[in-house]
C-alpha cells in the first residue's frame, strides 16, 4: 500500500497535474460542447433546408468529427503520434473493408440513397412487403417503424435492389375504389349517386376531382371504379368513412351490390336447372 501510495505521490508531478487538469476539461467541457454544437447547427441547418433527414446528417457528422478531434487531442497530449497512428487506422480500416464487402456495399449504396433522397425522414414507403414510416436514413441501413409499431432495419443494398414505393411523397393521394352493383341497375343513377357522396365527404377534395368510371362487366355485378383524391394524412379517415357512406346510401336507394352466384341450366338457356327440397316432399 505504502508502495502504491509513494509510486502516486512521485506521478503527481506539476506537469502531470497540468496534463489530469486539461483531460478533465476536454473530457467534462468538450464532449457537452460538441453534442450541444452539432444539435443547434444540426437545427438551424434542417429549419433552413425544411428537411429532418439534413438535420440529422449534419448532427452525426459535426458530432463525430468534434469526438475524433477530442480523442486524437487527447492522445497527442498522452505523447502518442498522430500521424503513426492515422496510417496504423487506414490500415487497419482497408483490412476490415476488405473481408467485410457487404458492409461497403451498404456504405455505398447509404451514399445514394442520401444525396438522391427518394425517402427521408417521416415518409411513409413501402419496401418489398414492409410499409412502415422512416425512423433514420444511415450509411449502413434504413430504420423503419411498422404501423403496428414494430422496428424494421433494412440494409441500404437491398433497398437499392428492390422496388420501393414512397407512400407519402407528394401532398395528396388517390384512394382507388372498385364498387360492383347489379346489372339491373340503372348505372347513371349510380355514378349521380356516387358523385354526390363524394361531394358530402369533408375528407375527399374538390380538385382534382373524383374520377368514376366502369371498369368491367364481372360475372355477378359491373364493376366501376370510385377514384378519390384526398391529403395524405386523411387517409384511413377518407377510407372508413367513404365506405359506410356508401353502403348507408346504396342501401337508402334501393342500390343491390350483388354476391357472386352461379346458374345451373339443364340444356335449356331460358330454364334454369330445377331444384327440390326433399324436406317439404317427405313432409319433414
Amino acid at each position: 500500500m505504502t508502495s502504491i501510495m509513494e509510486a502516486i505521490s512521485n506521478w503527481l508531478t506539476p506537469q502531470n497535474i497540468k496534463l489530469l487538469v486539461k483531460i478533465a476539461l476536454i473530457i467534462f467541457i468538450g464532449f457537452p460542447l460538441v453534442k450541444l454544437i452539432s444539435f443547434r447547427v444540426g437545427k438551424t441547418v434542417g429549419k433552413r433546408k425544411n428537411s429532418l433527414q439534413t438535420e440529422m446528417l449534419v448532427r452525426k457528422t459535426i458530432y463525430y468529427l468534434g469526438l475524433a478531434a477530442i480523442i486524437i487531442s487527447m492522445l497527442n497530449m498522452f505523447g502518442f503520434s498522430v500521424s503513426v497512428l492515422l496510417g496504423a487506422m487506414g490500415i487497419f480500416g482497408f483490412a476490415i473493408g476488405f473481408a467485410s464487402q457487404t458492409s461497403v456495399s451498404n456504405i455505398i449504396s447509404g451514399i445514394f440513397l442520401i444525396t438522391e433522397k427518394p425517402i427521408e425522414i417521416g415518409d411513409a414507403v413501402q419496401i418489398g412487403n414492409t410499409v412502415g414510416t422512416v425512423l433514420s436514413v444511415d450509411l449502413l441501413s434504413v430504420k423503419l417503424r411498422t404501423f403496428d409499431n414494430r422496428f424494421v432495419r433494412i440494409p441500404n443494398e437491398s433497398i437499392l435492389k428492390t422496388e420501393m414505393v414512397n407512400i407519402s411523397k407528394f401532398p395528396i393521394r388517390r384512394l382507388d375504389l372498385d364498387i360492383g352493383v347489379a346489372y339491373k341497375e340503372d348505372i347513371r343513377k349510380v355514378i349521380a349517386v356516387l358523385k354526390d357522396i363524394a361531394t358530402k365527404n369533408p375528407y375527399c377534395l374538390e380538385e382534382p376531382e373524383p374520377v368514376i368510371f366502369l371498369n368491367n362487366f364481372g360475372d355477378s355485378s359491373i364493376d366501376i371504379r370510385y377514384a378519390l383524391w384526398f391529403e395524405k394524412k386523411d387517409l384511413i379517415n377518407l377510407r372508413s368513412s367513404i365506405m359506410l357512406s356508401i353502403k348507408e346510401r346504396f342501401d337508402a336507394e334501393g342500390i343491390e351490390i350483388p354476391f357472386p352466384h352461379i346458374s345451373l341450366y339443364t340444356g335449356e338457356a331460358a330454364k334454369p336447372y330445377p331444384v327440390r327440397i326433399l324436406s317439404e316432399e317427405k313432409g319433414l
